[in-house]
């Protein structure tokens, strides 16, 4: 039993495990902003663009109480592709900082090889021409 514990707390205590804890947190209150900014933004400008036409309230009834609520999904729909904007440019500004950071490591020249290196490369190079047949030029 205790080694158990042991194993789920090796598990538990990963980097990656935190990570994506971390990630999972900040997305949901990513997504309560983004939600909030469409709902109280943008939403009410399309609705004065559009002359007071408000797309969250939308429905039709098909039968009796039963709705096809297409307004609120269009207006999800736009959370999305909001949410998959911002994610989008937090994914290009990431991957500019690593070009801008790496760019310095690949700048810098290649080390010197070690003593053993060098010795195993002509071990490695004499073992390649003995291996090779000589060949006699014909007279």
């Amino acid at each position: 039993m205790r080694s158990f514990f042991e194993e789920f707390k090796k598990f538990i205590l990963r980097g990656n495990v935190v990570d994506l804890a971390v990630g999972i947190v900040i997305g949901a209150a990513f997504t309560k902003i983004v939600e909030s900014m469409v709902q109280d933004i943008f939403m009410p400008v399309l609705g004065l663009i559009t002359g007071g036409f408000n797309v969250s309230g939308q429905k039709l009834t098909l039968y009796r109480e039963a709705e096809l609520k297409w307004g609120n999904f269009v207006q999800t729909l736009i959370t999305f592709l909001i949410i998959g904007l911002c994610m989008f440019l937090v994914v290009k500004g990431i991957n500019a900082l690593h070009k801008y950071v790496l760019k310095d490591e690949e700048a810098k020249p290649p080390l010197e090889p070690t003593p053993t290196e060098k010795l195993l490369t002509e071990i490695r190079d004499l073992l390649k021409r003995e291996a090779q047949p000589e060949t006699k030029p014909e007279a």
